[in-house]
């Protein structure tokens, strides 16, 4: 018996487990792979090892004196053997030491949920006191391609750990990991060609997406903008063939390997979610605390998390910073950035008709597919009445919950608009939580860790019948995943971002003002690297005066998100800014030259 049990030892999981034993409970780790998990063996860590040499030697050609002392090119036999390195050579006897030396309890094998609080594990019976915490993550999204499957495709796991260099990659997809695999790949050899269906990383600035087009091109990467395959076909010498259309013309494409990076899907398929009234292969819904209020979809007709952004799921912030708008009783939620509404169901399509069926309020207020909006009197227009202010409908029923979950029991409508077996499902048990990719809210390793901080501390105290503060930015809260969520892709040029992007808070209907400096015009910058290309953006909220993004395109830009991040968590206002001094001459002056083109006030 065990206080808790978290089922999956990646990063999210190790924090969980620490959180809780530094709590003074005891906690049992369950994992069927490596401990570390995704990050450390087949993401984060090897993959950042392929990009770093390739972007250290382009930071040394773009020095005139240093450019005179580089010979050769990139060894990438040497690249390779680093990224071993960084991947522990994929065994994870240092992390498992780790377990043991934080007193958390390792159960290696298959973990499956047999009813409330009961995991078990090849056979093996764990019982918690507690919670069972799932962080099991996400894998990468095979799309319904004829042939595709056959032909043994790489996903990001294969891009990670590849023990040698195709001549020809192709690429489907042009999101975060299929950008910065092409970027690493081009620099070690391969000639890469990227299928950009939906252009090249459509969910950031396009300024900055701009930039990394032009830069995959400079560095020979063919980019086929609105092409996508509708064949795959591996020949028996090992050529991949794809058939290729852009809507007009059909060709193909001759490649070593082929590497599918277009999205994620959660790892739920096998955990026994079915014996709990949940959905198998769903992603599992929580409430501000994490605890699983029910599951999501994540098939046809609710497309899992796209990697066409910044790995990111969840809803984003309405107009009072929160991840919903509030109705009557504060329930309600907004769309989140990948189509599906926070609860559940998912957005309307351009037609004004509802992408899972249904459609919107038409301008007179009728309903475009029926019905009507309610009267400004708070009868409905065509019958019934508004929700009182206790969240009841006047008559009869309930409001939804801010989790997305009906008040008065059971959930959303499914994407095709109905409720039922094959919609979300609800659970109200209160011992179970979720954490990381698999809660569909941020799919970031840092974020998830930050996620398992919380939820770590909130089990504690729930153990200790003591209060939990979930409020926006309480201890036990996760509010920067809604407003804050910072993130850099590596590519060339890097892109950080925080917050919102500028068609984001269009959407939300926050007014704001966006404000533009050329980060290449910085004094810094120009010490920096000859020709330094980038910009900077800054997204100010004029109701509250605060910044609510930032996206800077350039070198090197990573290290400058942090403070970023910290303006807009901290939500320092505009006119305290102006006390943050950038040092000179560094590229952090580009904070003053926003500042600068924002206006000081009078």
């Amino acid at each position: 018996m065990y206080d808790v049990i978290i089922i999956g030892a990646g990063p999210v999981g190790e924090n969980v487990a620490d959180r809780v034993v530094q709590g003074g409970l005891t906690a049992a780790i369950v994992e069927r792979e490596l401990v570390g998990g995704e990050c450390s063996y087949w993401a984060c860590m090897p993959t950042k090892a392929l990009l770093r040499d390739a972007a250290a030697l382009r930071a040394v050609r773009a020095l005139p004196a240093a450019r005179q002392a580089v010979t050769g090119a990139l060894d990438p036999a040497a690249v390779l053997r680093r990224r071993d390195d960084f991947a522990s050579h994929w065994k994870d006897d240092g992390q498992a030491s780790w377990l043991e030396s934080a007193g958390v309890a390792l159960h290696r094998g298959h973990g499956r949920i047999l009813s409330p609080r009961t995991v078990e594990v090849d056979g093996l019976i764990l019982e918690a006191r507690h919670a069972v915490v799932v962080a099991t993550g996400s894998s990468a999204l095979l799309p319904d391609i004829p042939g595709l499957r056959e032909s043994s495709p790489w996903t990001s796991r294969e891009a990670a750990s590849a023990t040698s260099v195709p001549a020809r990659l192709a690429i489907i997809g042009a999101g975060v990991v299929a950008t910065e695999m092409a970027t690493a790949y081009a620099a070690l050899g391969s000639t890469v060609t990227v299928l950009a269906r939906d252009g090249v990383l459509p969910a950031v600035e396009p300024f900055a997406a701009d930039l990394v087009t032009t830069s995959l091109r400079e560095s020979g990467v063919t980019v086929l903008t609105g092409a996508s395959a509708t064949a795959v076909h591996r020949d028996d010498a090992g050529t991949v063939h794809l058939t290729v259309t852009d809507g007009s013309t059909v060709s193909t494409i001759a490649a070593d390997e082929v590497l599918v990076a277009i999205g994620r899907t959660p790892n739920t398929t096998d955990l026994g979610l079915e014996t709990i009234g949940l959905t198998p292969g769903a992603w599992l819904t929580v409430d501000d605390s994490l605890r699983v209020t029910g599951s999501r979809p994540s098939g046809p007709g609710s497309p899992p998390v796209a990697d066409n952004r910044p790995e990111v799921g969840g809803s984003l912030p309405a107009v009072d910073g929160r991840g919903s708008l509030p109705s009557a009783d504060g329930g309600g939620s907004l769309p989140s950035v990948d189509g599906q509404l926070a609860g559940g169901g998912s957005l309307s399509s351009a037609d004004g008709q509802l992408a899972g069926g249904g459609s919107l309020p038409s301008a007179d207020g009728q309903l475009a597919g029926g019905g009507s909006l309610p009267s400004a009197d708070g009868q409905l227009a065509g019958g019934g009445s508004l929700p009182s202010a206790d969240g009841q409908l006047a008559g009869g029923g309930s409001l939804l919950a801010v989790d997305g979950q009906l008040a008065g029991g059971g959930s959303l409508p499914a994407v095709d608009g109905r409720v039922g077996a094959d919609g979300p499902s609800a659970f109200t048990g209160d011992w179970l939580y979720a954490a990381g990719d698999v809660n569909h809210r941020v799919l970031l390793t840092h974020q998830g860790k930050y996620q398992a901080r919380a939820l770590g501390d909130a089990i504690v105290a729930r153990a200790r019948g003591a209060a939990v503060d979930d409020s926006p930015w309480g201890r036990h809260a996760v509010t920067a995943d809604e407003r804050a969520v910072p993130q850099v892709i590596f590519t060339e040029p890097e892109i950080a971002s925080v917050g919102v992007t500028a068609a984001a808070a269009e959407a939300l209907g926050l007014n704001v003002r966006v404000v533009d400096y050329d980060l290449g015009a910085v004094a810094g910058s120009a010490l920096h690297a000859e020709g330094y290309r980038g910009q900077a953006r800054m997204i100010v909220d004029e109701k509250r005066h605060v910044i609510v993004g930032v996206t800077l395109a350039g070198p090197d830009v990573a290290e400058l998100i942090h403070a970023a991040t910290i303006a807009i968590a901290g939500e320092v206002p505009i006119d305290r800014l102006w006390h943050a001094v950038p040092a000179f001459p560094t590229v952090s002056e580009v904070w003053l030259r926003l500042l600068e083109a924002y206006g000081r006030p009078s």
